[in-house]
C-alpha cells in the first residue's frame, strides 16, 4: 500500500463523511486543501477513490477496497498504541466522547472534571448531540446511550439505572390550576420533544401518558429544563438535573416514575484496547456514582 498514514487517515474521513467540507470539519482543514491532498493521493495511488458529484464524495471500487485496508490500518496505529506505558498508572491522550445533551450537560462535566484532575496527561472531549453516534466511522472513541443496540460489532456495557419525573417551576405551579392527577395535565401546557426528532424509542415520555400536544419543543434535554425553569409547562426532568435547576418542582411522583438506563457503547475493534478499557471503566463508575449522589438529593 502506497502513501503514508497521514494520508490514510484524510483518506478515512472523506470516505466516512462522504464530503470535504465534513471531513474538513473533523480534521480541522480546509476542505479546498483537503480536496487537494486528496486528488495528491489518488494520483500516487494511481487509482480513482471517489466519484465526485455536488451531493458529495462516492467510494469508487478502488476506494472500497482501500477502505477496508485503510480501517484494518487504523486498528492497528490504535492497537499499537494503547499498550504504550505511561508514568505510572495515569491514563493520557485523546479521548472522545459521544452522549445525549442530558448525561452530557448534567453528568459528564464533573465525572470528567475528575478524571482529568486525576491524570493530567488526559484529553476528554464531549460531544453532546440528540442523536445516535456512529463508532464504525469514527465519530467517538465511545458513546453513552439511552437504549443498548443489538446490531453492528459493538460492546454495550449498562452503566447505571436513572429516574425521570414530570416537574414544574414553582412560579408557573403557583399561578395554574392545582395538579393533582394525570387527567389534571391537559389543562396545562406541556414541554418536551419535537415529536419527529426523537431519535430513541426510550424518550418518547410524553406518548406513554397520552399527550399529543406539546406546545413548547425541542430536540435538546437542557432546553426543555430551561423552558420549564422559565416557567414554560410541565415537562418529563432528569432527577439529576434538578440539582442544577433551583425553583423547580417534581409533581406526580407516585402517579409518573420513569425509569431508563444508559449504556456505554464501544466498537468491538477496541475490546482489547487497554487504554480505552481503562477509561471506560473509569467514566462508567464516575457517572454511576453521580447519577447516584444527584438522585438522593432531588
Amino acid at each position: 500500500m502506497m502513501g503514508n498514514w497521514d494520508d490514510l487517515r484524510l483518506f478515512l474521513a472523506v470516505a466516512r463523511e462522504q464530503s470535504l467540507s465534513g471531513a474538513g470539519k473533523l480534521l480541522r482543514l480546509d476542505p479546498a486543501t483537503l480536496g487537494r491532498r486528496m486528488a495528491r493521493f489518488e494520483k500516487a495511488m494511481q487509482a480513482v477513490l471517489f466519484v465526485k458529484s455536488p451531493s458529495g464524495y462516492a467510494l469508487t471500487e478502488a476506494g472500497t477496497q482501500l477502505l477496508a485496508r485503510a480501517e484494518a490500518a487504523e486498528q492497528a496505529m490504535r492497537q499499537a498504541t494503547a499498550d504504550v506505558a505511561v508514568p505510572s498508572d495515569q491514563l493520557a491522550g485523546q479521548i472522545r466522547i459521544g452522549a445525549p445533551d442530558g448525561c452530557a450537560n448534567y453528568l459528564l462535566p464533573q465525572v470528567c472534571a475528575r478524571l482529568v484532575a486525576e491524570n493530567p496527561g488526559l484529553d476528554i472531549q464531549i460531544v453532546a448531540l440528540p442523536r445516535v453516534f456512529n463508532l464504525s466511522r469514527r465519530e467517538a472513541d465511545m458513546a453513552i446511550g439511552v437504549s443498548a443496540p443489538t446490531a453492528g460489532r459493538l460492546v454495550v456495557q449498562k452503566i447505571a439505572d436513572y429516574q425521570l419525573h414530570l416537574a414544574a417551576a414553582d412560579s408557573y405551579l403557583a399561578e395554574r390550576p392545582v395538579i393533582q392527577t394525570v387527567a389534571d395535565l391537559q389543562g396545562h401546557r406541556l414541554v418536551g420533544y419535537i415529536p419527529d426528532m426523537i431519535f430513541d424509542r426510550e424518550l418518547d415520555y410524553l406518548a406513554a401518558l397520552g399527550m399529543t400536544r406539546v406546545p413548547l419543543a425541542s430536540n435538546s434535554v437542557s432546553v426543555q429544563v430551561n423552558m420549564i425553569r422559565q416557567g414554560g409547562g410541565v415537562g418529563i426532568v432528569h432527577d439529576f438535573s434538578l440539582a442544577a435547576t433551583p425553583g423547580v418542582t417534581r409533581i406526580l411522583t407516585k402517579d409518573v416514575s420513569l425509569r431508563r438506563a444508559f449504556y456505554l457503547i464501544r466498537h468491538e475493534d477496541d475490546r482489547r484496547n487497554l487504554r480505552l478499557s481503562r477509561f471506560a471503566e473509569a467514566l462508567a463508575q464516575g457517572v454511576r456514582a453521580e447519577v447516584a449522589k444527584l438522585e438522593a438529593i432531588a
